[in-house]
């Protein structure tokens, strides 16, 4: 090994800065953003899911069908931008992430998109024209999870900003699970069994959304371990 430089385990590269005498990162390769910007272009399909399936929420069963279809256009998108990256990983001599991380963040992505998709699915086969105020309060969690990600995903390639949002999307995920529990517990008290397994179907679709949401802020406190 060159004098002068540390490695630490499978984290980047150090070299002592011969102004401040202390060790500073290294990138041996020049970074390639695109990866990045695919999944941060990923996170922002789950962002705009959020407000078409909070409009669903708002309207009589008859105009569910444009929206859902807006839905359906969205979830595409993601599907799309999930193959790019495949593409992008096989094709590119440089990532930012190791390949199976960078996958990982993406198939969670895409993973959450598909259940927001079905939960608006859902809404229209079902002809529900209101949902319980729990149904709000997730889908409030689910934005905002989804916003945090947008802008974590662009900032992958500077781990030590992230450990804040890693943090906030547990809280919010935690969050989240006990809205379910709530929601879940009411709907017992209040409904009949056709109506509760109607709108029990869409509440475990929206609270597996928060878990993916979860999985990609965990994948991201695995990667910000490993390269500390």
């Amino acid at each position: 090994m060159r004098a002068g430089v540390k490695s630490h385990g499978r984290g980047p590269r150090l070299d002592k800065s011969p102004e401040t005498g202390k060790y500073v990162k290294l990138r041996l390769f020049p970074q390639e953003p695109a990866g990045l910007n695919l999944l941060s272009q990923m996170a922002q399909q789950i962002v705009l899911a959020s407000a078409t399936l909070a409009e669903i929420l708002g309207v009589p069963a008859d105009g569910h069908a444009k929206l859902v279809e807006d839905m359906h256009n969205i979830e595409a998108k993601s599907a799309e931008l999930h193959f790019a990256l495949l593409t992008h990983m096989r094709t590119s001599f440089v990532n930012p992430l190791p390949r199976e991380d960078m996958y990982a963040l993406s198939r969670y992505l895409n993973e959450a998109m598909e259940k927001m998709d079905a939960a608006a699915e859902l809404v229209a086969l079902y002809k529900l024209d209101r949902l319980p105020k729990r149904a709000a309060d997730q889908l409030e969690i689910i934005s905002r999870q989804a916003d945090l990600t947008v802008d974590a995903m662009r900032r992958l390639n500077n781990l030590d900003d992230l450990e804040d949002y890693w943090i906030e999307i547990l809280r919010l995920a935690k969050r989240a699970e006990r809205t379910h529990r709530v929601w879940v517990a009411d709907m017992i008290a209040d409904m009949k069994w056709a109506q509760y397994s109607r709108n029990r179907d869409i509440a475990n679709q929206l609270v597996e959304v928060t878990k993916d949401m979860r999985r990609v802020a965990t994948q991201v406190g695995s990667i910000i371990v490993k390269e500390s």
